[in-house]
């Protein structure tokens, strides 16, 4: 697989596979997972954010165990689109779910009055697990 385009404008450049750093954030991701479903309860949209950072770390370590991470502005939007070429179409709505989660989660942080259903939450928690695994 090749990754030229995401090097040529500048959103990712090589670094050196490291197995410890991708296992923990692989670790992180799992840790993120329970920590959402534990707190689905007190604070759904905190829920959400975290199922969101569960599918980024374990994005991060995807882009990792290819010798790459992400550079400069946009690292999220980055993350994305390199899961997305490496998932494929197989697996375009998890992606396309993905993506919606972080504008969701830009909007929780930014706007921190906007509420997510609890409903919408369990689905994002789904995806994450769905992604991490």
């Amino acid at each position: 697989m090749q990754f030229g385009e995401f090097e040529e404008k500048g959103l990712i450049v090589r670094t050196k596979v490291n197995f410890r750093k991708i296992y923990d954030f692989l670790s992180r991701s799992n840790k993120d997972l329970q920590t959402s479903m534990a707190n689905l309860k007190i604070d759904k949209e905190w829920s959400y954010t975290i199922a969101y950072h569960a599918m980024l770390r374990a994005g991060r370590a995807l882009m990792m165990s290819f010798g790459y991470r992400p550079k400069g502005k946009d690292q999220h939007r980055t993350i994305v689109k390199f899961t997305n070429e490496v998932f494929g179409a197989q697996f375009k709505d998890l992606i396309r779910e993905f993506d919606r989660m972080r504008r969701k989660r830009h909007d929780f942080i930014y706007e921190p009055n906007r509420p997510i259903p609890k409903q919408e939450v369990k689905h994002a928690i789904n995806d994450a697990v769905k992604l991490v695994k």
